[in-house]
């Protein structure tokens, strides 16, 4: 079921028949509940083992907690063993803890209509996030700048097939690192009214986000409901920094929900083999969970595994591959039997432009992501070259392919109508179905349909500039841009947000660093 809003033409006559047409929807497809099964690809026996063998890691090897006293001491009261930085979780410890964080979250939007719900057999389809480049048709690759912030969380304010703004969409270069996140919070919260995510650069950081939030969605709300998400990444292996978990901290007190999420790249920050590296990241989300609900029991918090390998030649790390396929069906299996919402996979590949490498590898990931299990997907669209650049044509290219996976994970129809047979009666043998009535009544949602890629005739194709699919996408990003309107905000509200941003900026010295 889509959710629409828009400008509409009057009903009546040709004229407001063809101004209905051309006019601009701005749609929003609800969240994906998945009607098909997941894929499992360990059985009964694997699944023991590796909780069995995370579970060794944390209690005989552990895992550190680097420049965090007051951790260390939440730690120590908990029942851990602290031997100076290093915390050696005693078997059962973690999981017993773990069993406090919901299994569900929602996540409230400023538009009520966009809000979403992580866990269950949900998933919600949030855009790339981290890069300090971008690359378009016009000006190649180059280093990102608030203009081109804006402008993506532009776009996925208008794609219909993703549920939330994101976050770092891009890493705009040319404002200081320091006031960075709040110019892009405020893009967020005023150019889209989907759900959007928080800073995590520094603890400070998260706390402007919150505050922010309560700007907008009022102190009441934000203290009693989850308006954010936000991705804290550990340091693989076992490594938990201040900087991350600090910003953790901030949210889990504030009921605000954290992506717990290990960074692997198998050979490099984990064993080469799936088995292993399952084990490795079990073992951290167990202790980066546990850690949660020691800040603040029942805090909001999501099992995470970003995983890829790398290429033993050069060492640069692979995406696409079916080592990180398995290990993402894997983590799915263990984060369900946690009772944790999960996130992982998105369009990922390596390509250094949005080619067929790029295409192929982002398929299977999308693919893998769907199948897995996934509740939250970040870099959903939009991710080149290793998660380096954000591509503009990709954004959209992979935007519009998000729309097969809300397809695929309504399953198959078996009602009355889904059945076809008044059609297969209508036409009998040596007809066909164009003109049936079961096609006339059917034919505008029968087939997903792309807003991108061409299937019409070669003269067409041919006739129209023979342009191949980043050519289109450059085109559909051009129209999508100037078509985008604002989503409605109380003005009051939106001043407030940009008072605390120019008092914050204005009360700190510029900082690059």
């Amino acid at each position: 079921m889509d959710e629409v809003v828009g400008r509409r033409g009057r009903s009546g006559g040709g004229a407001a028949r063809r101004a209905e047409r051309t006019a601009v929807h701005i749609e929003t497809a609800r969240f994906i509940e998945r009607n098909i099964p997941n894929l499992e690809i360990l059985n009964e026996e694997a699944l023991a083992i590796i909780e069995h063998n995370a579970e060794t890691v944390l209690q005989e090897i552990g895992v550190n907690f680097v420049e965090n006293p007051a951790a260390l001491e939440l730690w120590r009261a908990a029942g851990a063993d602290v031997q100076g930085e290093r915390v050696r979780i005693p078997r059962g410890l973690a999981r017993q803890l773990c069993a406090t964080a919901p299994g569900r979250i929602v996540q409230h939007a400023r538009n009520p209509e966009r809000t979403v719900e992580i866990g269950g057999r949900s998933l919600v389809l949030a855009p790339v996030y981290g890069p300090p480049f971008v690359r378009d048709a016009k000006g190649g690759r180059r280093y990102a700048t608030i203009e081109d912030f804006r402008n993506f969380v532009k776009l996925g304010y208008m794609s219909k097939w993703l549920h939330h703004s994101g976050g770092t969409v891009c890493e705009p270069t040319d404002v200081p690192v320091n006031k960075r996140h709040l110019d892009m919070l405020l893009a967020h919260m005023t150019l889209s009214d989907k759900p959007y995510m928080g800073s995590v650069t520094e603890p400070s950081r998260a706390a402007d986000s919150v505050e922010m939030s309560k700007i907008l969605f009022g102190d009441d709300f934000v203290d009693q409901n989850t308006v954010m998400t936000s991705l804290i990444n550990i340091n693989s292996p076992m490594t938990f920094d201040s900087v991350m978990m600090g910003a953790l901290e901030v949210y889990a007190k504030a009921n605000q929900a954290c992506i717990v999420s290990p960074f692997i790249v198998g050979g490099a920050m984990a064993p080469v083999t799936v088995a292993g590296t399952l084990t490795q990241v079990l073992a951290e989300v167990l202790a980066g969970v546990a850690y949660s609900q020691l800040v603040r029991k029942g805090a909001p918090v999501i099992f995470g595994a970003f995983v890829t390998s790398i290429d033993m030649n050069s060492g640069a790390p692979t995406f696409g591959t079916p080592e990180a396929s398995q290990i993402t069906y894997g983590a799915g299996q263990l984060a369900r039997r946690l009772g944790l919402p999960y996130r992982s996979a998105g369009a990922f590949c390596g390509s250094k432009l949005p080619d067929a490498q790029a295409a192929y590898e982002s398929a299977n990931s999308l693919n893998m992501g769907l199948l897995s299990g996934v509740n939250f997907m970040l870099h959903a669209c939009g991710w080149l070259e290793g998660g380096l650049v954000s591509s503009y044509e990709k954004f959209v290219m992979d935007a519009d392919q998000l729309g097969i996976l809300h397809r695929m994970a309504a399953g198959v129809a078996i009602d009355e109508n889904a059945q076809g047979m008044d059609a297969i009666r209508e036409v009998g043998p040596g007809g066909h179905y164009l003109g049936c009535a079961h096609t006339q009544a059917n034919f505008k949602s029968a087939f997903w349909r792309t807003e991108v890629l061409d299937y019409k005739p070669f003269e067409t194709w041919e006739e129209e500039g023979a342009r191949d699919t980043v050519a289109l996408a450059a085109a559909r990003v051009e129209k999508m841009l100037a078509d985008y309107v604002k989503p409605a905000i109380d003005p009051g509200t939106e001043e407030a947000l940009k008072d605390y941003v120019a008092r914050k900026k204005a009360s700190m010295a510029d900082s690059f660093l």
